[in-house]
């Protein structure tokens, strides 16, 4: 999906109108700082769950990007590395995909497994265990 370049365009002018006062340019940084922070705080905290832990991650680094280098580098490097890899794995056999995909699943349900058992203390496996064998 093409972005409107209008409100690109209002985006960055309001960004330079912000950044032309010293005590907006400093509010801006903060601003960025504390709400990317906030963002990849939670992406962390949701990375060993089931679900879009490091794309909120990535996402939090974006909103870094808009006001740090490093932030913008950092990005451009996970994205080169995100590329590199879907186009590795593009190139592989299917049973070479699939076998990714197995591990990836297999992954994420002992992520999920052990999240259930060190968050709420229930043992799925030991439970679905005695289901199968009582009934």
């Amino acid at each position: 999906m093409a972005q409107d370049p209008t409100k690109v365009g209002r985006l960055k002018l309001t960004l330079e109108a912000i950044r032309a006062h010293p005590t907006g340019r400093v509010a801006l940084k903060v601003g960025i700082g504390l709400i990317g922070a906030l963002v990849v705080a939670i992406g962390l905290v949701l990375i060993p769950l089931p679900g879009p832990g490091w794309l909120i991650v990535v996402t939090g680094l974006a909103i870094w990007a808009i006001e740090f280098v490093w932030a913008r580098h950092l990005l451009r490097f996970t994205r080169d590395r995100l590329r590199s890899w879907t186009a590795w794995v593009g190139r592989q056999s299917p049973a070479v995909r699939i076998l990714i995909g197995a591990t990836g699943l297999v992954f994420v349900a002992v992520v999920a497994v052990a999240t259930l058992r060190v968050s709420l203390g229930v043992n799925i496996v030991a439970e679905v265990w005695q289901y199968i064998t009582t009934h």
